[in-house]
């Protein structure tokens, strides 16, 4: 999507839209008079200064009953045309033209959408990457019609040129804060190359199903959460739409633009971000650009173009670019979010550990009774061993006779412990 950063043609003026939206755009005082500054402004030009004193003359002017308001009829007849703006298109080599563009409202007014895959436009695709095999188109800013600015206001500009913005076909455009610049007296080289991002769902993430639609938008994607959430916000304060809202309801007139929408909208930014929840959709496409540019014309095809186009070099310069977009390679990088513990997993882990735990018990009970069984074996082993040394000791001890060679009134008595050597020590005693 492209958008001049002009939302309207300063000469397109009617009586009638500088009767209600001249204080909205700045070009007025509240009691409908022209701006002094702004007259100063367009001294150095006397015919542009003579329609404008003409046209913010209201004396004899009978304004209509009904003003349609900032409607898309409104940006559509005042915006820049792209008939006008489009000086040459190419699309893979071939040429393409207005036709190939849909027109569609943002905050930067009338814009175009190149292969939008609207019903009746196929979609168009490429089979090679690099310059040449995407699309070349040179615009002509009408930097000549851009709005007057005597100083800063909602709706009018410091930069010239055109905003473009990368998107998918299912998502709205976001140009005022997604898009980037294009100078005029520039030609701009864009390489894109494809980004798709999957992102988990609770309990593991906080990412919102993209066939989940939202009230104005069948697929939902952030900047169409934005829009509707802005939608629904300023309907509910202002009761009216802006005019790159959907929806039903009425549009703004400029009085509710400059004292309600416009306010509310800041304020909704600054203060009540907990009213725009936007969570990531779970499936995302994005397009990750690098820029470059060279300077136009060259001092050799200055004649050229001014033949061609019938206009003087400082226009040219001034008023003219040329963008190229095409794709870098035809490949995408995937970035996908993934659990880091699975159901499968943890029932693994569990089974393991428990069948672990499990065998281990069993085999320390074993051993238990094993070093048990053990151990009553060897003290039964040792009881019956002290029992058949007992035996066979009283079996095989004799009795010593009283010596008569002795005196019977010495006696001496000697005690031997009972080891396996006392029937030697008792023989040798006998």
């Amino acid at each position: 999507s492209l958008c001049n950063n002009n939302p309207l043609r300063f000469p397109r003026l009617s009586k009638g839209d500088l009767y209600y939206a001249g204080h909205w755009l700045g070009l007025l005082l509240p009691n409908r008079t022209a701006r002094p500054l702004l007259t100063e402004l367009l001294r150095g030009d006397e015919a542009r200064l003579r329609w404008f004193a003409k046209l913010a003359d209201f004396r004899l002017f009978l304004p209509p009953r009904h003003y349609e308001g900032i409607s898309a009829d409104f940006m559509d007849r005042l915006g820049h045309q792209l008939e006008d703006m489009l000086l040459s298109c190419k699309y893979r080599g071939e040429l393409c033209g207005p036709h190939n563009f849909s027109a569609v409202f943002t905050k930067y007014g009338k814009c175009y959408m190149f292969n939008s895959g609207e019903e009746g436009r196929p979609l168009l695709t490429t089979v090679k990457g690099g310059t040449g095999n995407g699309l070349e188109i040179m615009l002509d800013i009408q930097q000549d019609e851009y709005l007057p600015i005597w100083g800063e206001t909602e709706e009018t500009t410091f930069e010239a040129g055109v905003k473009v913005q990368i998107h998918s076909q299912s998502e709205p455009p976001f140009v005022q804060e997604l898009g980037f610049g294009v100078a005029p007296g520039f030609q701009t080289f864009v390489a894109t190359q494809e980004q798709r991002l999957t992102y988990l769902p609770p309990p593991w993430g906080e990412c919102r199903s993209s066939e989940m639609g939202l009230d104005f938008f069948p697929v939902y994607s952030i900047t169409a959460c934005r829009i509707d959430c802005e939608t629904r916000y300023i309907v509910e304060n202002c009761n009216c739409k802006m005019v790159h809202m959907p929806g039903d309801a009425p549009f703004c007139t400029p009085e509710q633009y400059k004292e309600c929408a416009e306010p509310a909208l800041g304020l909704l930014a600054e203060k009540d971000s907990n009213y725009c929840i936007c969570r990531t959709p779970c499936n995302l496409t994005r397009y990750n650009k690098e820029l470059s540019m060279v300077k136009i014309p060259s001092k050799t095809s200055a004649k050229y173009l001014e033949k061609k186009f019938n206009k003087s070099e400082k226009y040219i310069s001034e008023n003219i670019l040329v963008l190229d977009i095409f794709f870098e390679a035809l490949n995408y990088e995937t970035i996908e979010q993934k659990k880091a513990y699975e159901v499968a997993a943890l029932l693994g882990d569990i089974g393991g550990q428990m069948g672990l735990f499990i065998g281990a018990s069993i085999l320390t009970i074993l051993e238990l009774f094993d070093y048990m069984y053990e151990l009553i074996k060897e003290k039964l082993l040792d009881l019956l061993g002290k029992e058949e040394e007992e035996g066979s000791h009283d079996e095989n001890v004799s009795t010593c006779d009283p010596i008569p060679n002795h005196s019977e009134s010495i006696s001496h008595t000697v005690s031997v412990p009972l080891q396996a050597t006392l029937g030697t020590l008792e023989e040798i005693a006998c």
